[in-house]
């Protein structure tokens, strides 16, 4: 039986309601302390000025959960900082779910093959064997393991279907087997690089590998950490590999972003080349750090045939640690691998846990529960990364393609209006209101993309462009050789343009809150003025409705977007 007592004395600044949404008053003195104790339990949903909202969900208290934060430590912040009673509803969700994180412990037994679930209410033994996608996996006994009240058996083969089974029914799977250690690698961060150059961790990076390591004790070691774009999340990961001085794979989006980690490696670490392999498209060599691609894993000699000769990666090492980068855009077919390997220390590196297809709570259960989150905001005010100054622009869509938007499908309109010809002129008027400063114009449309390119005689990178060439125009807008770069979607993750400056949005992938997010950090890196992203949107089409759940993430970071509204005759005349 749990009570808890009502304890406001204050005049908070929060407003629970039973439906798990919690609005935060911005205003209130108190506003700040509780913004950080709530944001331990609930997901920042919107934060226009004078009010955010923040909801708790199954996932963000299974979050809160793992780590360390209890019911009773909930429902007192609760208590302590609103404004009104908090709803019996809502504090009886809470603690149920809490629950439930609670309800499944993964343990080990005396054979190294085996593993045992114990369970714990509301939970019982009967109700797990009832769902047939956890029975043909699980054992009431196992050779000469007996048969206990609370306990079922399992394969260690197992072990991450059933975590992924059990989530699937909302029962986080907490779990206490000891992770391998994998071969052994003598790797260290480095002060002092090449030339007078010294480096070394900032503050919240050392908080996001503490959160990350733990105590070293089972139930650490894996799990993920989500930091802004341009704040480092390839040194946290190299941090990381430093701590557990083990044999690292690390996974990531693409080639540059391969290359990139290599040559951080190379740069921060005692490591030499020759202990570093690559394995992706153009080599396939493995070392006691090898850097792949999820495009090489993820091949497949027969679309139709699920077999993914390129698997073996995994087992043909013993690795200590995997990392993930951009955990998540992690393909599906890479959640049965990352199943399989849940005797690994596992480390997912994101800006944003946002997936498309819904799947957040899938990372919660094969690669691990959320270490560390620090607000984009909150590392713009200590200097970290740039101020960023967001705009929509808002143009009309020529008479003469109206008709062919009002006869076009859903996705045809989307096209229609996101390939609208005046949002070159826009680019380009842009581009010469930012004059001298380095500029990305990013759009989804490769024909749009190579017109604009033409157009205004701008190198352009595409799907298309080999990996060599498009390093080359890489590290010739880095020496700003080039000022202005036109790129597709291959450059929307871990593509390192430090001095990138403002960035032309000209179409993007439907309603993609991480695509969103990520062509923002393209020019977050630190600078001494600030950065400048634009949206171009079709006003009155499917775009606009698109638009505004792409910036929904950035919204709920904080950033604010400005908006600018252009006639077709203000065009003409600016451009």
């Amino acid at each position: 039986m749990y009570t808890l007592l009502n304890t406001m004395d204050i005049n908070g600044p929060v407003i629970a309601q039973s439906d798990g949404t919690l609005l935060l008053e911005i205003a209130n003195p108190f506003a700040e302390e509780a913004r950080a104790k709530i944001s331990a339990f609930s997901e920042l949903i919107s934060s226009p000025d004078y009010m955010h909202t923040y909801r708790i969900s199954p996932l963000s208290l299974w979050n809160a959960a793992s780590a360390g934060i209890s019911y009773e430590d909930i429902g007192l912040t609760l208590n302590k900082f609103s404004k009104y009673p908090v709803p019996q509803s809502l504090l009886d969700f809470i603690r149920h779910t809490i629950d439930r994180a609670d309800s499944v412990v993964l343990l080990p037994t005396a054979r190294e093959d085996t593993l045992c679930l114990k369970i714990k209410p509301p939970l019982s033994k009967r109700e797990i064997l009832s769902y047939r996608s956890l029975k043909k996996y699980l054992m009431l006994s196992y050779q000469e393991l007996e048969e206990k009240e609370d306990i079922l058996y399992l394969n260690m083969l197992h072990r991450g279907t059933v975590k992924q089974a059990l989530i699937d029914l909302d029962y986080p799977v907490s779990d206490k087997v000891p992770l391998k250690q994998g071969d052994r690698l003598d790797i260290s961060l480095q002060e002092n690089l090449q030339g007078e150059k010294r480096f070394s961790l900032r503050a919240y990076q050392k908080d996001a590998v503490k959160a990350f390591t733990g105590d070293d004790t089972p139930g650490t070691g894996y799990g993920t950490i989500v930091m802004p774009c341009g704040s480092g999340k390839t040194i946290v990961g190299i941090a990381v590999m430093a701590h557990y001085k083990t044999h690292t794979l690390i996974l990531t989006p693409n080639i540059a972003a391969a290359h990139q980690w290599i040559d951080e490696i190379l740069e921060k670490t005692n490591i030499s080349p020759n202990m570093i392999g690559e394995y992706t498209g153009e080599k396939k060599t493995i070392k006691p750090v090898t850097v792949a691609t999820y495009n090489i894993l993820t091949w497949r000699p027969d679309p139709d045939v699920d077999f993914y000769p390129h698997f073996d990666l995994f087992i043909k090492h013993n690795w200590g640690l995997i990392i993930y980068d951009e955990v998540h855009l992690l393909p599906a077919p890479v959640f049965k691998i990352t199943a399989e390997l849940q005797a690994k220390r596992r480390c997912g590196l994101t800006a944003t846990l946002v997936r498309e297809d819904g799947k957040e709570h899938h990372l919660f259960a094969l690669v691990g529960p959320k270490r560390y989150d620090i607000p984009w905001k909150q590392v713009e005010e200590k200097g970290w990364i740039a101020s960023a100054l967001c705009y929509e622009i808002r143009i009309p869509l020529p008479d003469n393609d109206r008709m062919e938007y009002i006869t076009a499908d859903r996705r045809k309109k989307f096209k229609i209006a996101s390939t609208n010809s005046l949002k070159n002129k826009i680019a380009e008027i842009l581009v010469k209101r930012h004059r001298g400063l380095p500029a990305l114009i990013i759009g989804q449309y490769v024909e749009q993309l190579e017109k604009l390119a033409k157009e205004l005689s701008i190198p352009i990178i595409t799907g298309k462009t080999p990996n060599k060439k498009r390093e080359e125009i890489y590290n010739q807008f880095k020496e700003g050789k080039i000022k202005t770069l036109i790129v597709s979607k291959v450059a929307n993750f871990s593509i390192d343009l430090p001095d990138a400056a403002v960035a032309i949005q000209i179409s993007g992938s439907f309603g993609s809150r991480q695509e969103e997010a990520q062509r923002l950090g393209r020019i977050l890196r630190p600078k001494e003025h600030n950065a400048y992203f634009y949206s171009i949107i079709t006003r009155d089409t499917v775009e606009e409705e698109f638009g505004l759940n792409r910036q929904r993430f950035l919204t709920e970071q904080g950033y604010k977007y400005n908006i600018e509204v252009w006639t077709e005759e203000e065009i003409e005349q600016n451009g």
